[in-house]
């Protein structure tokens, strides 16, 4: 549903103090800087590119008990096997992905796609994702994303793994291929797009300024992308990015999470890989969009097109703002 009036309203809730404040390359106290001391004692090597590890205070654990708790037909859970590694992006703590140079983030892209590799060998989803800004929950400024694997599908692939199913049953091709097709011939809500890959601001968006990002090819997972496909995606994202941060002239928070075939046995042609980014940013750097009220207990309203969010994304340089001190 959109909501022509609701950008118009006078603003007079949560305004939260925008801190533009230089960070050191290198930070003492950070449990994800090179060299330092984390929990239990452990201390990072001297890493210089990417460096991965299992999180100290991981949510999935590999060695779960079995067990499945049912009352009746209404009461039922199960336990789930899995790990949680932590990915630094960068040595540098003063860095996010947007201000990383093109080989940093390919980089980036390559650890995912191993760890993709390695962890679906064991595990039928790995999730790789990024929380950046204490807005999305981050607890840590240093460059860093997550990866969780786990023995079965949660929530959100499994209605994703039923829809594409459905479409490709039904029209024998694969429901984000189909769809990419549409909006290209549309071109309205288009943001980015190169050789292999598009960014565009969905037609269902829930966030304003929210971007589905698909590989123009029909590629299942990560570990699929060849060499060219993995350096056009370092430029898309770096693109991408900035734009966010030269939106409001910020460091542009955001959740974002790559979905892709999960790894089993079965036939996997409906799947199409793809990433989401859900920023909370609505009217400038000190004003988010709140899920609250009849978002949450009827149905998402947008606060403006996806074809003004479009609009307003491909307007911004691709050249990153400059913060004053």
């Amino acid at each position: 549903m959109v909501s022509p009036h609701r950008t118009k309203r006078p603003w007079q809730g949560q305004v939260e103090k925008q801190v533009v404040a230089e960070r050191p390359h290198y930070d003492p106290e950070c449990y994800l800087c090179p060299g330092n001391s984390r929990a239990g004692g452990k201390t990072n090597p001297a890493y210089e590119s990417t460096y991965v590890f299992t999180n100290d205070f991981a949510a999935l654990k590999p060695d779960n008990s079995e067990l499945i708790f049912e009352t009746n037909d209404l009461l039922k859970a199960q336990s789930v096997r899995g790990t949680c590694r932590v990915i630094c992006f960068s040595p540098r703590h003063d860095l996010t992905l947007p201000e990383m140079s093109l080989q940093g983030i390919r980089g980036v892209i390559d650890v995912w796609a191993d760890q993709s590799a390695e962890l679906g060998e064991k595990y039928r989803w790995v999730q790789v994702f990024e929380n950046k800004g204490s807005m999305m929950g981050s607890s840590n400024t240093h460059p860093h994303g997550q990866i969780w694997a786990m023995d079965q599908l949660p929530n959100e692939a499994a209605k994703e793994e039923q829809n594409q199913l459905k479409h490709y049953r039904e029209n024998g091709s694969p429901l984000l291929m189909d769809y990419l097709s549409a909006e290209l011939q549309s071109g309205e809500r288009i943001v980015l797009q190169n050789e292999n890959w598009v960014a565009l601001v969905p037609f269902w968006a829930v966030w304003p300024f929210e971007i589905l990002l698909l590989p123009r090819r029909d590629i299942k997972r990560l570990p699929d992308l060849k060499g060219e496909e993995r350096k056009n995606l370092a430029e898309i994202l770096k693109n991408l990015l900035t734009r966010y941060d030269n939106l409001f002239k910020t460091s542009f928070p955001y959740s974002m999470g790559w979905h892709g075939a999960p790894f089993t046995d079965s036939d996997q042609s409906h799947w199409q890989l793809h990433a989401h980014f859900y920023p909370p940013l609505l009217r400038s750097a000190t004003v988010k969009k709140f899920m609250v009220g009849f978002e949450m207990l009827a149905e998402a309203q947008r606060d403006l097109s996806a074809e003004s969010a479009a609009a307003r994304l491909r307007e911004q340089s691709d050249i990153h703002f400059k913060a004053k001190s």
